[in-house]
């Protein structure tokens, strides 16, 4: 028998988001977040922190296809192929939010908080996440694949609380000496 998943309340992410401001401050980078199923929440737990402006550009809610497209410049042949729930369209949407940003680091989510829109292959709870950080000397990406468990907010919860940890993570491991 599994334990039940550990769901993330508000103070756990304010904390959470508060680390992140403080790995990116300690190394004057900027953040930029591309979210689909967690609808703008990571931009949310940003920007409840006062300052956070000093390491947040800015976000970008793509619910749609289209606007994965419009926005980030995800392919249509990535959508096609992989579908809007995959890693290939996870690291597409952080690339393009780079792209179009002023930031130097990059979160994506991509998922299926349900309670419809699963499948066999994709079922709800499969959520899809990517980073990028690119510096004039570093270049560094990472994706991943969770399957969650949960109510629909539990498993957006979670996927708040994956990205920002991922985002950390990739500070720490690429950016070692920078670290207090």
């Amino acid at each position: 028998m599994s334990e039940a998943p550990i769901i993330p309340d508000d103070k756990m992410l304010l904390e959470l988001a508060w680390q992140t401001g403080q790995a990116l401050k300690d190394n004057t980078l900027k953040l930029v977040s591309a979210e689909s199923c967690t609808g703008g929440w990571i931009g949310q737990i940003i920007t409840a922190i006062s300052g956070s402006s000093d390491w947040y550009d800015r976000g970008f809610i793509t619910y749609s296809n289209l606007s994965k497209q419009q926005m980030l410049r995800v392919q249509l042949l990535t959508l096609t192929q992989f579908g809007a729930v995959s890693e290939q369209t996870a690291r597409e949407m952080a690339q393009g939010a780079l792209t179009m940003s002023q930031a130097q680091i990059a979160v994506s989510v991509t998922g299926i908080a349900g309670p419809s829109g699963g499948s066999a292959e994709k079922p709800v709870g499969t959520v899809c996440f990517a980073w990028v950080l690119k510096t004039a000397l570093i270049k560094s990406a990472n994706s991943r694949t969770c399957h969650l468990s949960g109510d629909r907010e539990a498993i957006r919860r979670q996927s708040v609380a994956i990205a920002l940890q991922g985002t950390l993570g990739l500070l720490e491991n690429t950016l070692p000496l920078n670290f207090a």
